[in-house]
């Protein structure tokens, strides 16, 4: 039996332009989003850290795409988890072939408030994935070592059944 292979994608991040909602022919809704990730990194000239934003299409098919039109705007931060796909087109202006790589969400989680139009209220503040305070990777604080006590035997007229 083959193995299974794993498409996962699961990230945070922040809305860059309102939902784009259409319907195919069929009736099918799917909502077109860009999230904004940052990435933090850092920069070997100066020894700071920056955050590098990361942007990625996201597709989100039927009720749910309608949920994310109707409810997330610009800004409003989502957690989405889904699969990666790969596409291939030709440009029709140019007759070059061109490819992608997409998000197709499984679930959209809305985070924040409803009221939240900048992003990074109710509770959620994005953070990147390097904390700026690098003092936490110093050296581990010494264990204590673990104390022997002698274990005892009970007699026979102490057990209970």
């Amino acid at each position: 039996m083959a193995a299974s292979n794993i498409n996962r994608v699961i990230l945070t991040g922040n809305l860059t332009f309102d939902p784009e909602l259409r319907s195919l022919p069929s009736g099918t809704s799917v909502c077109k989003l860009r999230v904004a990730v940052n990435t933090r990194r850092k920069n070997n000239a100066t020894n700071e850290w920056e955050d590098k934003p990361n942007y990625f299409d996201v597709t989100v098919w039927g009720a749910q795409g309608e949920n994310a039109a109707r409810y997330l705007s610009k800004g409003r931060p989502v957690a989405i988890d889904g699969r990666l796909e790969w596409s291939e087109w030709q440009d029709k202006d140019t007759g070059k072939n061109r490819s992608k790589v997409e998000i197709v969400a499984d679930t959209v989680q809305f985070l924040g408030g409803r009221d939240d139009n900048a992003g990074g209220g109710g509770g959620f503040t994005p953070r990147a994935d390097v904390p700026t305070n690098t003092s936490d990777f110093g050296p581990p604080a010494a264990t204590p070592q673990p104390v022997s006590t002698p274990v005892s035997t009970p007699a026979d007229d102490d057990i209970p059944f």
